[in-house]
């Protein structure tokens, strides 16, 4: 009795947390810039997971692999860019490449840090935090794949935009479906950090900053 009302404390906390915070923000803009939210949480996160006896800090800057995964995920990332780029050549074409091409500098310093400050963070939240705190009611690989995934993608309705939202989807499975298989939350950010600068190099980065608008 007991361990079911824990376990339904906890998936009660983990909706609250990962959509009712994202629909407050969403419903009201004014009340926090949804990047602004990453690092206060992280910290709570690593008190969390100092707090744990089994997590070892290590595991956040592990980084075991071979030159047979680095290839496939860098061929995954080479076809995924080809087609993102033929479909805003084909869609939205006088924005293919717009920011690169109106303000280098600031895209350059995007570049730098999003990888560190934003995909690093992030990946922490969505693929570490979850698979702790929430392994206890989302037990099956599957269900904290999809799990993972649609709460990543969820928290993108702060942008109001679906293409954001579907694109964050599809992302999210591939990165959740990567950390289960590598067990580097380090590696699945270093993609996501390759993927968010795809994004803002190509001409998406409106769907996925509120502010890109001031930088064209």
């Amino acid at each position: 009795m007991i361990k079911s009302v824990h376990k339904s404390l906890r998936l009660i906390e983990f909706i609250l947390l990962f959509f009712g915070v994202p629909l407050y923000i969403y419903f009201d803009p004014e009340f926090i810039h949804p990047s602004a939210i990453v690092l206060p949480v992280l910290v709570v996160i690593f008190i969390y997971l100092y707090r744990l006896p089994k997590f070892k800090f290590k595991e956040l800057i592990q980084l075991k692999l071979n030159k047979k995964i680095m290839l496939k995920h860098l061929l995954i990332f080479a076809i995924i860019s080809s087609l993102l780029i033929l479909l805003v050549f084909v869609f939205d074409r006088e924005n293919l490449f717009n920011l690169p091409m109106a303000n280098p500098r600031i895209w350059i310093l995007l570049c730098i840090f999003y990888p560190i400050f934003s995909a690093y963070g992030q990946e922490i939240i969505y693929r570490t935090f979850i698979f702790y705190r929430y392994r206890l009611i989302f037990k099956s690989k599957l269900t904290f794949v999809l799990v993972s995934s649609i709460a990543f993608s969820f928290v993108h309705i702060v942008y109001y935009s679906h293409i954001s939202i579907i694109l964050t989807l599809i992302l999210g499975l591939y990165l959740t479906y990567t950390y289960l298989k590598t067990k580097s939350v380090l590696f699945t950010s270093i993609l996501h950090g390759f993927y968010g600068n795809l994004v803002f190099t190509i001409g998406l980065g409106s769907y996925f900053w509120l502010d890109m608008h001031q930088w064209m």
